[in-house]
């Protein structure tokens, strides 16, 4: 199972950029999708979700900027994000579960990317 993201980079606040992962390895279309953020000395936090009927999920502070998709036939996942403000910087995790459960924003999941780096700047 390997999951890569890309995508990621430095941005001015009140900017965007769109991650997106690709995954392999495994029945893409029957996974629970999720973006995970870490910013510098804090806990893996959830950030959002995709299931596999393509209901989704997200953080509060997210809600309204954040978009979270899926492509089944490319077995990627993508977050557009905008509006981006400084708190929004850390390393962007992409993880994938089989287990629906874990859209409500579950810390065990079964396989996680390497991270890409976000970084805003004031």
């Amino acid at each position: 199972v390997q999951l890569v993201e890309s995508g990621g980079g430095l941005v001015q606040a009140g900017g965007s950029l769109r991650l997106s992962c690709v995954g392999s390895g495994f029945t893409f279309s029957r996974y629970v999708m999720g973006w995970y953020s870490q910013a510098p000395g804090k806990q893996r936090e959830f950030v959002a979700a995709i299931g596999s009927d393509g209901s989704t999920n997200y953080k509060d502070s997210v809600k309204g900027r954040f978009t979270i998709a899926r492509d089944n036939a490319k077995q990627t996942v993508s977050l557009q994000m905008n509006s981006l403000n400084p708190e929004d910087t850390g390393v962007y995790y992409c993880a994938a579960d089989p287990w629906k459960g874990v859209i409500t924003g579950a810390s065990h999941w079964d396989y996680w990317g390497q991270g890409t780096q976000v970084t805003v700047s004031s």
